[in-house]
């Protein structure tokens, strides 16, 4: 079985599918044109998201048998047409969480106790005690949309904090835990001090959090998107972030960086971004929420995992 590697991944993926008799050909350096000459060769498919893995490309694919992206969305990937034609999806939404969940913690806290605005202000000679007076976690109420792996992982965590965690996910169940409720969408709009999205990208979840969701929530709050930039619609957080409806927001991630979230576009082409990068009450990182030196190895171990038990016993 040959497997293409369009992106590069941590090379314990690449070491134990070739232990098991899999030929692994390194092929992030080729263009989408090389790729879809080539494509036609390979059984398997190694990638993150530099590439969109959509119907034409996968026409090519005559003998594909897997897809394994080294991450949790599946968005860059055709996910009907691999079904009709029995192609698998793997991913590995299992080892990273741990570290979205630790980001997520360290955004809101960072905002709550204002430690980038202490920071700069110290090194200018300022002393500001009573300016920077901080937030605690434990008296807020988060709601968590969305209770997968990574929503789970941030569940965890907040309750070492005491904080009430009101959790919804319309396709999943949530296993109420302690502090975690499992409510519904209006209880959570009706209660939460801050709205941390976990969900995956789809034409449902796309611009969730628009203007209709933000009229629905019954007091002001926080916002945490580590999941998708377009599942919150830029133009309406800086709407509520205006009208002080959202108090703050963290944001790892922004409807308008690249679909391989190599970068992000000029901000004078979005009025909107030039706001979000001059507020003080946004924190920002360039989605790297779930990309910790940890999650890089287990990225792959559970790749590796996943494909050799399903093809381990058929090389």
């Amino acid at each position: 079985m040959k497997v293409l590697f369009i992106d590069s991944v941590h090379p314990f993926l690449e070491k134990k599918l070739s232990e098991a008799g899999m030929t692994c050909v390194m092929g992030s350096h080729m263009s989408p044109d090389e790729v879809d000459q080539n494509i036609h060769q390979y059984q398997g498919l190694v990638i993150r998201s530099r590439m969109k893995m959509d119907e034409e490309r996968l026409k090519k694919s005559t003998q594909l048998k897997f897809i394994a992206r080294a991450g949790s969305g599946l968005e860059n990937i055709d996910l009907n047409y691999c079904q009709q034609h029995h192609i698998d999806c793997f991913n590995a939404p299992e080892a990273n969480c741990k570290a979205v969940g630790e980001h997520a913690i360290g955004m809101i806290l960072t905002l709550f106790n204002k430690l980038i605005t202490g920071n700069q202000e110290m090194r200018k000679g300022l002393w500001r005690r009573e300016e920077n007076r901080g937030l605690e976690l434990g008296h807020r109420t988060v709601g968590i949309i969305g209770y997968g792996h990574n929503g789970k992982a941030f569940a965890k965590l907040l309750t070492a904090f005491g904080t009430k965690v009101l959790a919804y996910d319309k396709y999943a169940p949530v296993e109420e835990e302690g502090l975690i409720q499992s409510v519904s969408l209006e209880e959570l709009q009706r209660h939460a001090d801050i709205v941390s999205f976990h969900v995956p990208l789809t034409d449902e979840t796309h611009y969730y959090f628009d203007n209709v969701f933000l009229d629905k929530m019954q007091q002001p709050f926080y916002l945490i998107n580590t999941s998708r930039g377009k599942v919150a619609k830029t133009k309406t957080i800086v709407d509520g972030l205006e009208s002080k409806k959202i108090l703050g927001a963290c944001l790892d991630v922004l409807e308008y960086e690249k679909a391989s979230f190599e970068n992000i576009g000029d901000s004078d082409d979005h009025p909107e971004m030039n706001y979000l990068l001059n507020a003080n009450n946004v924190i920002l990182s360039p989605h790297v929420a779930g990309w910790s030196i940890e999650s890089h190895i287990k990225l792959s171990e559970v790749l590796a995992t996943k494909i050799l038990f399903k093809y381990a016993t058929l090389l």
